[in-house]
């Protein structure tokens, strides 16, 4: 779009001064949705922002967040120099400083105490930098560590086990073809708040209502009627932790009943046999007492799916982060199989992403090669589950660890058992954060270096744009150049790996060190990207290659290239030797089993009656569409209004209890408390509250401006980091037991 020339306030001499308005196009960083944008500004400032009715995957959607990116850009509270703690303050050094800094420390604790003292924790948001995920692996090759944790294992762990059990690689992740659906299942999901979380789906809103509107239905299992259940055809309230169950005995339903259609359908699926053989234990009888869910009602969710024209289940954070995560993930894939609602138009399908992120070698045994020191955690893909973190820096001895390198991570607030690791930080040797911010995490690091961000950055959304609903490829410029002192957060890991690097081992591989040592000066994100695209499946050289994608034709192309919808890839796609799904991997029918020999009470973390203590509630979080995890809360766009971080409970249980609206309580579990106001909520099951991921910001000695109302408590200081789903490590956020209470009055003496 041609630039047009706006004219603006007049100067003291009365000549209208003129700025010219250019048009931007870019997609949304801020969560998974990678939403297109129009971003109108004049070379300095951004004057708006809008959906960009053309962009193939959201076609003009966009929500709150996406407005704050100028927030963002302009934020005064983010940092710009590197920072070097100067005893309880901190002190701007030039870059060349901070380097050197970095790696005395950290060669100091390494030449101590070895490379495994050593540990990275990556955030959230490393997922929507190309440069960084391009550039990390560099850094960990040189710093030859075991120790590598990230948001991974928070809440999505349990869908790379089981695409690398049943699959064969950790990263081929089907996603729901929801545009094509008659009927689709959602289980501890919101995707009308998260448009879509492991599924790319801008506009959930409008695409839920199109399957109704084709003839279709939606139907919802959630402890509450979330925003989603609210238009949904039907909605079932479940005890909190037993969704395993409840999948596992519609499954049950569906054999029972000679619904199942996939043997001969889908020729390429193994052991269903044996997973017929895992559900047969649970029956819909068992299943209703522990779910909550009347049998009638599960034989008829079983049913109506199986028999339904196309159809798809979806479970998500909810159903993710229990003690049965990775085994209820593992039941959705296998209800979607067994229904012969696999690799098929409106049911579970392999993305086609422009740049492969799946390699040619299975990742099936990538899982338990070693495990963490203290509670012998397993490792999956090269990463230790996030909850045993604090452990590991906290216990001496052997192999524990002295220094953390965090990037674009807050796990102070997002991971379970916070102010245990707060006080872990607090313990290391050395630590450097690489972060745009000063927060609860980066505040207790010897070194913070800031990464130009947001708006200074060009982009390629790698992993999302693979979990799309719809293949498309999109690349778009940095709108403003970074800051004089600025770095890109890939020239930071650039820098640190080149300089951290040490070749050891035989002559060859100190030959072969030498030689990569130097690799990633001759490299850069947008030179591994024509690679990428080069290399994937709408190259030029590829026969039958129905559009070419290359990074000069996606510069062309602002609003980026419709590939068309989700097309049926098996069994090319698989990853197993045998080019097979394994619809019953040991380990999961092993654990169904264990779970199924368990009294109601056990399975489900619904809690009982307690009449010699405090009430106890199973407590599950929510998202807000005004924030994402533990940032954005610091931005005036998104952070005004009424306070969200409160305990929603049912007025049925306030009534008993004797709780008012507004009430100031308090909410206990083994490992802390905290303080937050009541909010009566009639969609949320009896015996259930529900708090807010993300908050905690009121911290002592945190400088970013938050609102009082919205700073809100970390749920995270109650979140146990004992208990985890068995399988994965994953921190069973879903169902934990707390008990709530008033406040007692202060007294004045």
């Amino acid at each position: 779009m041609a630039p047009t020339q706006v004219k603006t306030e007049h100067s003291q001499l009365g000549t209208p001064q003129v700025r010219t308005t250019q048009t931007h196009h870019r997609s949304c960083h801020f969560c998974e949705a990678i939403c297109g944008l129009i971003i109108e500004h004049d070379g300095h400032q951004v004057l708006s922002i809008k959906g960009d009715p053309e962009d193939p995957l959201s076609k003009g959607h966009i929500c709150p967040k996406a407005i704050a990116l100028r927030d963002f850009h302009h934020d005064p509270q983010r940092l710009r120099k590197p920072l070097v703690r100067d005893g309880k303050d901190w002190k701007e050094v030039s870059w060349q400083q901070a380097y050197c800094e970095v790696v005395l420390g950290l060669n100091r604790v390494r030449d101590k105490h070895g490379n495994h003292a050593v540990a990275t924790y990556l955030g959230n948001p490393t997922v929507h930098s190309y440069g960084a995920m391009l550039f990390l692996p560099f850094l960990g090759r040189a710093l030859a560590s075991r120790n590598r944790y990230s948001a991974t294992s928070v809440d999505q762990l349990p869908h790379h086990l089981v695409a690398s059990l049943m699959y064969g690689h950790a990263n081929l992740l089907p996603v729901p073809d929801i545009d094509r659906t008659m009927h689709m299942l959602i289980l501890g999901a919101n995707p009308v708040v998260s448009n879509g979380s492991m599924m790319t789906a801008p506009g959930m809103r409008d695409r839920l209502q199109g399957i109704q509107k084709r003839g279709g239905q939606v139907i919802v299992v959630d402890p509450k009627r979330t925003q989603t259940a609210r238009l949904a055809d039907a909605h079932h309230f479940i005890n909190p932790g037993s969704d395993a169950l409840l999948l596992a005995a519609i499954l049950q339903v569906i054999f029972a009943n000679g619904l199942e259609s996939c043997p001969t359908r889908q020729p390429y699926i193994k052991h269903v046999q044996q997973l017929q053989e895992v559900v047969q234990a649970v029956t819909p009888e068992e299943a209703a007492r522990a779910t909550g869910i009347a049998r009638h009602e599960i034989e008829r969710i079983a049913i109506e799916f199986a028999t339904a024209e196309r159809a798809v289940c979806y479970g998500r954070f909810g159903v993710s982060t229990q003690a049965h995560g990775g085994v209820c993930q593992w039941l959705i894939h296998a209800l979607n199989l067994i229904t012969g609602n696999f690799d098929r138009p409106g049911g579970l399908m392999f993305p086609t992403p422009a740049v492969n992120l799946v390699g040619k070698k299975s990742t099936r045994k990538n899982f338990g090669r070693w495990q963490t020191r203290v509670r012998s955690l397993p490792e999956f893909d090269g990463q230790f589950p996030v909850a045993a973190l604090a452990e590991e820096i906290l216990t001496p001895g052997k192999g524990q660890i002295r220094a953390l390198i965090t990037h674009a991570g807050n796990p102070v607030l997002s991971t379970p058992n916070g102010r245990q690791l707060e006080r872990a930080l607090q313990d290391l040797e050395f630590m450097v954060c690489i972060d745009p911010y000063l927060n609860e995490t980066t505040r207790h690091a010897d070194i913070i270096l800031p990464p130009a961000c947001g708006l200074e950055n060009d982009g390629y959304d790698l992993a999302f744009q693979a979990l799309a609903v719809r293949n498309v490829a999109k690349y778009w410029p940095a709108l403003f150049p970074p800051s004089q002192h600025a770095r890109h957060d890939w020239q930071i890991l650039q820098e640190l790996s080149y300089r951290l690097h040490r070749p050891s081992g035989s002559l060859w591989k100190r030959l072969q060190g030498h030689i990569a040592k130097r690799i990633p000066r001759w490299l850069t994100p947008t030179r591994m990207l024509s690679l990428g695209l080069f290399l994937g499946p709408y190259a030029s050289w590829r026969n039958g290659c129905h559009e070419t994608v290359n990074l000069k034709n996606l510069k062309r192309q602002p609003h980026g290239i419709d590939l068309r919808a989700l097309q049926p890839r098996m069994p090319d796609a698989l990853r197993h030797p045998d080019r097979k799904v394994d619809a019953a991997p040991s380990v999961f029918c092993k654990r169904l089993a264990e779970i199924a020999n368990a009294s109601p009470q056990r399975v489900s973390t619904f809690p009982t009656e307690d009449v010699s203590g405090p009430p106890q509630f199973a407590l599950i979080s929510r998202r807000h569409l005004r924030g994402n995890n533990s940032w954005m809360h610091q931005f005036p766009t998104l952070i005004k209004g009424k306070p969200r971080c409160t305990i929603q409970m049912s007025p049925t249980d306030a009534k008993q209890l004797q709780f008012v609206d507004q009430q100031l309580l308090r909410v206990r579990s083994r490992v802390g408390e905290i303080d937050l106001p009541l909010e009566l909520c009639v969609e949320i099951k009896p015996g259930v509250i529900s708090i807010p991921h993300g908050y905690g910001h009121n911290r002592p000695g945190m400088r970013i401006p938050v609102a009082e109302a919205n700073a809100g408590a970390s749920i995270n200081d109650l979140s146990d980091e004992l208990l985890i789903d068995k399988l994965t490590g994953t921190a069973a956020f879903s169902g934990q037991f707390v008990t709530v209470e008033s406040i007692p009055p202060i007294i004045s003496l």
